[in-house]
């Protein structure tokens, strides 16, 4: 039993110091360093920070799938859901002002939610820019994953 819990306690340590080692790979490397420089720093072989640097970036592709196809719907949804909720009040308080100005704010208000919830319903920009940032991402981490192996390529040679 005891030497369960020693394995236990070591395999522990150990998924420690990769996380450790990971996320000092991804502050080196979002300051400029080369892998080189990082494996340098990081006193690990250049093969290590690839894995590294390879399995923090498909960390991170899904985190951001997950965002896309669960997230952005569901807050799209509760934009879409307030804004209605927003312009049933507002035709509400038109509807039962005493008051012509009382009446005009209110109409107002539903303007602006019927403008909103049309950008929100046919303005595909938002969603349109953010598949061009995931394209344009994956093309960068495909140029990272080739310089990658070119400087792995150089390291062997050498």
């Amino acid at each position: 039993m005891n030497s369960d819990n020693e394995r236990h306690s070591r395999g522990r340590k150990q998924q420690n110091r990769v996380e450790w080692r990971r996320e000092q790979a991804q502050l080196l490397a979002s300051h400029g360093y080369s892998q080189r420089d990082i494996a340098s720093k990081l006193q690990v072989s250049i093969g290590t920070v690839n894995k590294d640097i390879s399995f923090l970036r498909e960390q991170a592709k899904k985190i951001i799938q997950e965002y896309i196809d669960e997230k952005i719907p569901e807050e799209y949804e509760k934009c879409l859901t307030g804004i209605n909720s927003i312009l049933k009040e507002s035709w509400d308080i038109a509807n039962n002002a005493k008051d012509s100005r009382e009446k005009m704010q209110a109409l107002s208000l539903a303007k602006d939610c019927y403008s909103q919830r049309l950008d929100l319903l046919t303005n595909s920009s938002v969603i349109s820019d953010s598949i061009r940032f995931i394209q344009k991402s994956k093309q960068e981490i495909e140029n990272i994953s080739t310089t990658t192996q070119t400087e792995q390529e150089l390291t062997t040679k050498f």
